[in-house]
């Protein structure tokens, strides 16, 4: 039976006189009437929604999939415990009908809203769960996820903690409320493996607001099942204790102990430390940290007749009982001691020796520690602190289970790091970076129609920094969006000067997403294009697929990015097929261009599944309607291969190595 005989003819008369709010959609999920009752109980009136789709604002909290099945039209719908978003922000709970019909002779949908508030309903037992519900609703905070960990509801009490918006908070994800630290991530995939199997996770946690400031609560995470949608849902249901976690820091602060374990806390440790650098006193500083701390303590929580960081402590007193101990966080600690490295590396044998025990069964406890020896590796506390993580990162990385010293790489790297920073800060305010720029050619005409602007920096003191040592340091220090600030008025520059000169070459720019998350990112882009006189559509921006799978998450991400499309700003997502595997950001954001991998293109020639996987990237390109350009070429051969296979364009040194501007004018007026 086809769509239209399923649908019944309706009159403007049956939505303008109904007795709940309703309207009618077209095919496109359009407005095309809108009556009063809408306008009273949500704000909106239709003019909202000539220009944008409802589902941008009255049914935003709507998952994707429902909006979509509603377009379908194939049968009549109901939706209960839906939330929708009204004018000024509110939710409103309501249970949402949708009949296909036809309208005017033309198929459209009916949607009609039976409002939670304006609804009696008679049944006890559905009451009493209201009545539970909104006590719940009035008394804690409450969010609600769905099956991916994307946010689809958030209650008043939430919003004001968190400082978020009902319309900002929709869409983004659970780990977008945590901070970006090694504890909390290992927190947070242990609630997110919890409720995924179907279990309950209670415990406290620390959160983050949009702000980024910290606040605590105690956390019950509890999974329900859609038979709907034969999938979880998630509900969060949260009790602020901030001020009970800050009154317990503030004195465990004043007496500078830790009272779970007697240790003294990381306050007293850093002024020990440093008392003792400056007296000149030789020591070695050992980090010791419990690997995979949560998962383990959640394993056993039930099992354990005593607390299991108590029972360390103990083993770490009697093994180091000559020397200073600290603890740190929940699972680290440090041991200032002059023992020797054999010593302290005998640890993991005293605790495989006296374990710690469950019933009859001994807990693995895995340590991953790291030596700093003072003041000959690293001479403050601070340093001591940088030196001993990044010393417990390579033995991670290596499998765990072990205490090793600071390397002499390691120690250099540190320096040089350092150093950078330091240096990086005299550069900018000094302008002492360049831009160098490589050209990209298009296959088909062999002309060069765009450069790719790259930043380059040799210092007098430390000389040549390379892109690879640069970003990195500038992304953990903040300085990126210094950076990023220059390279856009600098290529805006040259673009514009290029122009005049008759060629009409677009200027790739690189930028990641900490930039963008920067409100007035796109405003000061489009301001910069205005100050320099650069036309927009000879700008091109180039992001990762990091970038990409962030920003999907981020609708303020994606608005600035369109806002830059329609001023005529051309997105390029570079290094494809080495990031995140996730094709979902190719339909929310607006990349016009698909960069492949020099990675690939380097192997092109010597490898049969590579040369398959290239021209399958080419083919999908071409189906998105995407420009395909591959970097790293640097022979003929990979060129007339990369021509076969429907590539558009090509970068790399085959054309030219990064050059300045006045050599790219030479190489043009030549090719």
């Amino acid at each position: 039976m086809s769509r239209e005989k399923t649908s019944y003819k309706i009159d403007k008369e049956i939505v303008t006189f109904a007795p709940f709010p309703t309207f009618a959609l077209n095919q496109q999920g359009k407005v095309t009437i809108w009556n009063d009752l809408c306008t009273t109980n949500f704000g909106y009136s239709d003019n909202d929604f000539k220009k944008d789709s409802v589902h941008n604002g009255l049914l935003s909290s709507l998952p994707e999939e429902q909006w979509n099945r509603i377009l379908l039209r194939k049968d009549q719908l109901r939706f209960e415990e839906v939330q929708l978003l009204t004018k000024d922000d509110r939710f409103i709970n309501t249970t949402l009908i949708t009949t296909p019909c036809v309208l005017d002779d033309a198929p459209s949908i009916l949607v009609t809203c039976i409002l939670d508030q304006i609804i009696t309903r008679v049944d006890d037992s559905v009451q009493e769960l209201n009545d539970l519900k909104n006590g719940l609703l009035s008394t804690f905070m409450v969010v609600n996820l769905d099956a991916e960990g994307f946010i689809t509801h958030g209650n008043q009490a939430f919003l004001k903690t968190s400082h978020w918006t009902p319309k900002r908070i929709i869409g983004k994800t659970f780990w977008q409320l945590f901070p970006e630290t090694v504890e909390s991530t290992e927190i947070i995939e242990n609630i997110w493996q919890t409720i995924n199997s179907g279990e309950i996770w209670d415990g406290e946690v620390e959160k983050i607001t949009k702000d980024g400031l910290p606040y605590w609560v105690h956390l019950t995470a509890i999974p329900t099942y859609s038979n709907v949608e034969e999938n979880y849902r998630y509900i969060l249901i949260e009790k602020d204790i901030t001020n009970e976690k800050k009154l317990k820091l503030q004195l465990e602060k004043i007496a500078y102990i830790d009272t779970e374990t007697g240790l003294m806390n990381v306050h007293r440790l850093e002024n020990i430390v440093t008392e003792m650098t400056n007296e000149g006193r030789h020591f070695l500083f050992v980090y010791l940290s419990i690997d995979k701390f949560y998962t383990l303590r959640e394993l056993h929580s039930n099992q354990l007749e005593n607390n299991l960081i108590v029972e360390f402590t103990k083993r770490m007193k009697i093994y180091f009982q000559d020397s200073l101990m600290a603890r740190i966080n929940e699972n680290d600690f440090v041991v200032i001691t002059p023992l020797g490295e054999w010593f302290i590396q005998g640890f993991l044998t005293y605790l495989k020796q006296n374990p710690i025990y469950v019933g009859n069964m001994a807990v693995p406890v895995s340590i991953s520690g790291g030596i700093t020896h003072s003041p000959q590796d690293q001479s403050n506390f601070a340093q001591l602190m940088k030196a001993s993580l990044a010393t417990i990162a390579n033995v991670r990385e290596a499998g765990g289970d072990s205490i090793l010293s600071l390397s002499s790489e390691t120690h250099k790297a540190l320096n040089r790091r350092s150093v950078i920073e330091k240096r990086l800060l005299l550069a900018l305010d000094q302008k002492n970076l360049k831009v160098l720029y490589q050209p990209q050619v298009d296959l088909a005409t062999g002309n060069i129609i765009a450069v790719e602007a790259l930043v380059r920096w040799e210092d007098e003191e430390i000389g040549v920094v390379s892109p690879d040592e640069l970003i990195p340091i500038a992304e953990e220090s903040g300085l990126i969006n210094n950076i990023g600030s220059f390279m856009i008025e600098e290529a805006c520059k040259q673009a514009a000067i290029w122009q005049k000169e008759g060629l009409n070459l677009k200027v790739s720019i690189n930028l990641s997403v900490r930039e963008f998350r920067d409100k007035n990112m796109a405003k000061s882009i489009l301001n910069t294009l205005e100050k320099t006189g650069c036309p927009a559509n000879l700008i091109q921006i180039e992001i990762t697929e990091k970038f990409a799978l962030e920003a999907e998450a981020e609708t303020s991400i994606i608005k600035q990015m369109r806002k830059l499309e329609n001023a005529g700003i051309v997105f390029v997502l570079d290094d494809f097929g080495t990031g995140y595997a996730s094709f979902r950001y190719m339909q929310l954001l607006p990349i016009s261009i698909l960069k492949i991998d020099q990675a690939f293109i380097g192997s092109l020639l010597q490898s049969e599944k590579t040369q398959r996987l290239i021209h399958g990237m080419v083919q999908f390109g071409k189906s998105m309607n995407l420009t395909v350009l591959a970097e790293g070429v640097e022979t003929i051969e990979q060129r007339e291969l990369l021509e076969h296979y429907g590539c558009d364009a090509i970068q790399g040194f085959l054309i030219s190595k990064p050059v300045s501007e006045i050599e790219v004018s030479n190489i043009v007026a030549t090719v």
